[in-house]
């Protein structure tokens, strides 16, 4: 039986060449979407045996990222996803598994993995690309005395780097302005970081930046 996918992506170019390696491969796209209102559209109206989507869509109303990908897993909780991004900062790809995605898969890896980790998932398994996997080894053997971010600060510190503000970002997670505040500084002050400056230094050196 041929899997049929529900391909999400913000960049045309990205979907249209990833839709021509699924085809070449047997494998059948039945919608696409290009943020993540279209992707809930999409999954309303369509049914599909896999999700592949991106993980940073901006411009939706429902809001990216991890608060998405929770919000998938509660409406469709049999779905197995598959996040295609170009985050490699171990502790954002350890937050996307922990929504209970089932693969991952970085851009700049060869998609020819694409077909292997579709087949991995649509059979109950989990995929996790090289890169990937080496990120999150790293972050194993990282430094045990620096405190770990938890996912809801990192995903403030993601936003805010994607350039929102901290009412904006309050506003795309259902939040209040003072607990995204609280949660931005905590962050900021578990990774040394004291200005806004070192925030946006930080996230080009370990990979928060799509």
């Amino acid at each position: 039986m041929t899997l049929r996918i529900i391909l999400a992506d913000d960049h045309p170019i990205v979907r249209s060449g990833v839709r021509a390696l699924l085809e070449r491969n047997n494998l059948q796209v039945v919608a696409e979407a290009g943020s993540t209102d279209e992707l809930f559209t999409a999954l309303a109206n369509h049914e599909c045996d896999v999700l592949l989507t991106d993980f940073s869509m901006p411009g939706g109303q429902l809001g990216d990222g991890l608060a998405m990908l929770e919000a998938l897993r509660g409406q469709w909780p049999q779905l197995p996803i598959i996040v295609l991004t170009m985050m490699n900062n171990p502790g954002v790809l350890s937050s996307i598994l922990a929504t209970g995605v089932r693969g991952l898969l970085n851009k700049s890896d060869a998609l020819s993995e694409l077909p292997l980790a579709i087949q991995a998932v649509s059979h109950g398994r989990e995929y996790v690309s090289a890169s990937g996997g080496l990120q999150l080894e790293q972050m194993e053997g990282h430094d045990s005395t620096r405190l770990p971010l938890s996912p809801r600060e990192t995903e403030v510190l993601r936003l805010f780097v994607s350039g929102l503000t901290v009412s904006q970002i309050a506003e795309q997670l259902d939040r209040s302005i003072k607990t995204v505040s609280r949660q931005k500084m905590d962050g900021m002050a578990k990774l040394g970081l004291k200005t806004d400056l070192e925030v946006y230094a930080y996230a080009r050196e370990h990979g928060l930046l799509a």
